[in-house]
């Protein structure tokens, strides 16, 4: 949470405590009843109506007030707590006198788990007051981090280890030219790979903390196409493999044209390569309205080896491949799919795929003619 958020949920909750406090002090003072049992029901309609996780308790664990996300993941029911946690929770901040914190794993309604950070404050008299913040998004930033960085480590193990190992192989072979010319060919080779890869990580660094938006101006697709064809060109040549351009001409998006040119660049190095010598590979451009706005859609597409359905969902990721040898073969880092959807994301735009096991794969890119809106 923002410590602008928190600021805002720490005055809310001291207003909800001052209400219900301040009620329960005139209510008892003007009919002489129990101010333990003594509820404001302004407070408790308000508490009902909020979006976010919030359980006013006696000390007995009843129920007084509850939003209705909290009874939505069914940490309430009727009017007592249905979480174990929680009610164990209450029993140590009674016997601590002191607002504590535990942190909860719940089922989403909509699939999947929730993290919520869940505190309990006591208000006088004999009142307990829940709150949780949802954690969900830190919990999956810092096991997506912890993921990156061993995927790191390990792609950048095995460059730097080849490396090493020829280097001692060539030291051994120096009384034999033909060997050392080998050793330090493939040295090179690993080079370049670990060059490429640590540009594909700066360059993903890059995108996640930059705002683009700052740099939009129209950018031309057809020279973003060409541009990008002209630096895979050579690849393709090697593979004997034919680019075709084709499609719509003159489309312009509102964008950053070396971003742009990086999501094109790695759609088509993907397609060389997961396509077979002499395969053919087409870029094609359109405009299409979708309902929301024009859009301009970029397709390429190959006639390659494709993907299997169990596989498309995930190759968005990082450092995820299809076929891990024959990207390491081809120099692929595993990051390349990773900048196209966050391109296309910062761009407020989408990318997609579509591929079948030997027919090949399509992948479309689709992007706002005028860009995303400001927020």
């Amino acid at each position: 949470m923002t410590p602008v958020a928190a600021a805002l949920l720490g005055v809310f909750l001291g207003v909800v405590a001052g209400l219900i406090f301040g009620a329960v002090v005139w209510s008892g003072r003007a009919r002489g009843v129990a101010a333990a049992e003594v509820t404001n029901q302004h407070a408790l309609a308000t508490i009902s109506q909020l979006r976010s996780v919030v359980i006013l308790a006696d000390a007995s664990g009843s129920v007084r007030a509850a939003s209705a996300p909290a009874r939505g993941l069914a940490l309430v029911h009727g009017s007592q707590l249905s979480s174990a946690p929680l009610t164990e929770l209450l029993r140590q901040a009674k016997e601590s006198a002191e607002p504590l914190t535990v942190d909860l794993d719940v089922p989403n309604p909509s699939g999947g788990t929730m993290h919520l950070s869940v505190r309990v404050t006591a208000l006088p008299p004999g009142l307990w007051l829940f709150s949780a913040e949802d954690r969900t998004e830190d919990h999956r930033f810092t096991a997506t981090r912890r993921d990156f960085i061993a995927n790191i480590s390990h792609e950048l193990k095995t460059p730097i280890g080849a490396i090493s190992l020829l280097a001692e192989a060539t030291q051994t072979a120096r009384d034999d030219p033909a060997m050392v010319d080998e050793f330090t060919r493939r040295i090179a080779v690993e080079a370049r790979r670990l060059n490429e890869l640590v540009s594909q990580i700066i360059a993903l660094s890059r995108l996640q903390s930059d705002d683009p938006q700052l740099d939009f101006a129209p950018v031309d697709v057809d020279q973003v196409i060409a541009a990008s064809v002209a630096r895979c060109q050579e690849s393709a040549l090697k593979a004997e493999m034919r680019i075709t351009v084709g499609g719509q001409t003159g489309c312009s998006v509102a964008g950053d044209g070396a971003q742009l040119e990086a999501a094109v660049t790695n759609l088509l190095q993907n397609a060389i390569a997961y396509s077979d010598i002499g395969a053919r590979i087409a870029i094609t451009t359109g405009l299409v309205d979708s309902g929301s706005g024009e859009h301009v859609e970029l397709r390429v597409s190959d006639n390659g080896i494709g993907i299997a359905r169990d596989d498309l969902p995930r190759i968005f990721e990082r450092f995820y491949r299809v076929d891990p040898a024959r990207s390491r073969a081809s120099g692929g880092t595993g990051l390349g799919l990773s900048i196209v959807k966050h391109v296309a994301s910062a761009h407020g735009g989408t990318v997609s795929a579509w591929s079948e096991p030997g027919a090949g794969s399509t992948f479309t890119l689709r992007l706002p003619v005028k860009g995303p809106n400001p927020v």
